[in-house]
């Protein structure tokens, strides 16, 4: 069968799920309001709270909640084979992520911008906030530790992405203060990712390496630290400075990407290698639950809900950009894990391999993961556009490192947010401090990174996190999903759109949970043992909140709807 059937089947839902479903939601249930007050114009303070064209916050919000998870996930998930990936990839954006983004940026919005942890005291009551900034904060803590390991892995295997990725920051500086002087944005943006490509043109020619003796750590290790130090700088700095502009030209480099990706499919038609339902190896964990924590980022991700809530709601410009940025954010997000199942069960991809697919994809963890979109989409890329090969890689490889750097970026940002609203709280005054918070943030990665080890080098952590990050982050899913669920129930409107899905992966990622728990006890990561317990008790904690809630609603009998006054 041709791939092309598989790019139709995805690109057809995603146009339903934007031009109906998304605009159902929007005037039906969350019923946006072009004239509320955004916090970014009530806070705006230049840092933080800068209110932000929707095309640069859409790329803003787009990269940083990518990363590299989208491709890694559908990567891993295709061993499976491709028919339950693209399922869940298609369905999950449209009913599930679609909705889920959406509705954390506006609730947040109608909340003072506040974090989904932080807003949910106002909507559930201050025990649920307490126990949810604590799995956020694990979240963010997983997240930075698992994308600095695949930078870090990616600049090793490919040198030749080492100059355009750290490139990419004085473009992105620069990208910020021409927006900021209101130059034309189109003009910007065309050279901007310009320069991009002429970079990895240079990477190219001039691969990179580190000295294995700087922090006497080896390659690995050494970039580590230096990602971290880079990450904690770059999250004390104005969003309009670096984090928006690298992640706005990051998304619009990712947009001509993934042009190129999909027209290269158009160009050589390539079959699908791989089966719909594949004949796996003994002791391969179960697709029933696992497949949908696998497949997280593409298809529902809790950490969208955190960018959502934690950066973008703050530069939010007006309230009916939140449909642009957040539903479509994740319709692109999609897009990207669409073309990655595409890029490794492509024929082109297997030709590579005297056995074919399942020479490349013999067990679920001997895949090549992230290398795998990297080869596929190369060959695709080399065979469609007659590009060379050496040039296709580096492309896929820098953007595989700059989106996992620009989600580097929002997640220590997001981490620091976190501690500090603990020490406004808590009225913790050195934890209110930016310097501070970073500090502690950092800390808390660079000890989980080192802390936990594959054996393979020093901070290979992040190699053992993708299981226990897949079922954390949907049960985080989950429970922001509860928490706009029951603010749309307060304000008297229909949530079932949102308690249907909320149900179906409540119930995936804690069977998922479970299943993890008792894999960890038997190879005795206890660390992983404790995260996940802790995370799977506190969701149980927040569902019971959340039920006795919706019961005092209930039995109020506010039966003329919701009051938008408890909104603000």
């Amino acid at each position: 069968m041709s791939s092309i059937f598989i790019v139709l089947f995805g690109l057809v839902g995603f146009c339903f799920g934007w031009f109906v479903y998304s605009k159902f939601i929007a005037e039906k249930i969350y019923q946006l309001d072009p004239n509320y007050q955004t916090p970014a114009h009530k806070f705006e303070d230049g840092v933080d709270y800068v209110p932000t064209n929707k095309f640069v916050l859409w790329g803003s919000h787009f990269t940083a909640v990518a990363g590299a998870a989208p491709i890694v996930g559908p990567a891993i998930a295709v061993y499976w084979g491709w028919l339950p990936a693209l399922l869940w990839v298609t369905f999950g954006s449209i009913f599930f992520a679609g909705v889920h983004d959406f509705g954390a940026l506006w609730a947040s919005n109608r909340h003072d911008a506040k974090s989904i942890g932080a807003l949910s005291e106002s909507i559930v009551g201050i025990r649920v906030r307490s126990v949810l900034m604590i799995i956020i904060f694990l979240l963010l803590v997983l997240v930075n530790a698992m994308f600095a390991t695949i930078i870090a892995d990616e600049m090793i295997i490919y040198p030749e992405s080492v100059f355009p990725a750290w490139a990419a920051i004085p473009v992105a500086v620069a990208v910020g203060v021409l927006i900021r002087r209101k130059f034309n944005l189109l003009a910007i943006s065309v050279v901007g990712v310009s320069i991009l490509y002429f970079t990895i043109y240079i990477g190219g020619l001039m691969p990179l390496a580190l000295p294995g003796d700087i922090f006497g750590l080896g390659g690995h290790g050494n970039w580590i630290i230096l990602l971290y130090i880079y990450a904690g700088i770059a999250s004390m700095l104005p969003v309009w400075l670096l984090l928006q502009p690298r992640d706005y030209i990051n998304g619009a480099q990712l947009v001509l990407g993934l042009f190129v990706l999909y027209t290269a499919v158009l160009l050589t038609m390539p079959d699908v290698a791989a089966p719909m339902i594949n004949d796996v190896a003994e002791g391969t964990p179960p697709i029933f639950p696992i497949l949908f924590v696998t497949i997280a980022c593409g298809a529902l991700s809790g950490f969208h809900g955190i960018v959502s809530s934690g950066t973008s709601a703050k530069q939010l410009n007006n309230e009916k950009d939140a449909r642009f940025v957040g539903y479509l954010g994740a319709l692109g997000e999609g897009s990207l894990a669409l073309i990655t199942i595409v890029a490794v069960t492509g024929s082109l991809y297997a030709a590579t391999a005297a056995g074919g697919w399942h020479e490349i994809y013999p067990t679920i963890t001997g895949g090549p993961s992230a290398g795998g979109f990297i080869s596929g989409g190369a060959l695709l890329i080399s065979e469609g556009w007659g590009i060379s090969l050496t040039f296709a890689q580096t492309m896929l490889a820098v953007m595989v490192v700059l989106f996992a750097g620009t989600t580097m970026d929002a997640g220590l940002r997001l981490t620091r947010y976190i501690i500090q609203e603990w020490g406004n709280i808590y009225n913790i005054e050195p934890l209110k401090s930016n310097y501070i918070s970073t500090f502690v943030a950092v800390g808390a990665c660079l000890l989980l990174a080192f802390g936990v080890s594959n054996g393979n080098y020093p901070g290979d952590g992040g190699t053992l996190i993708w299981p226990v990050f897949g079922a954390t982050n949907q049960i985080l899913a989950s429970m922001t999903l509860i928490v706009i669920s029951v603010y749309l129930i307060k304000l008297g409107r229909p949530a079932k759109y949102l308690i249907a899905p909320l149900c179906f992966i409540l119930v995936m990622a804690s069977w998922a949970g479970v299943w993890y728990v008792m894999d960890y006890i038997e190879r005795g990561q206890w660390i992983l043992v404790i995260i996940q317990v802790a995370v799977m008790v506190s969701s149980v904690f927040i569902v019971l909140e959340a039920w006795s809630t919706i019961q005092k609603l209930r039995s109020e009998d506010s039966a003329g709807g919701g009051d938008e006054s408890v909104a603000s």
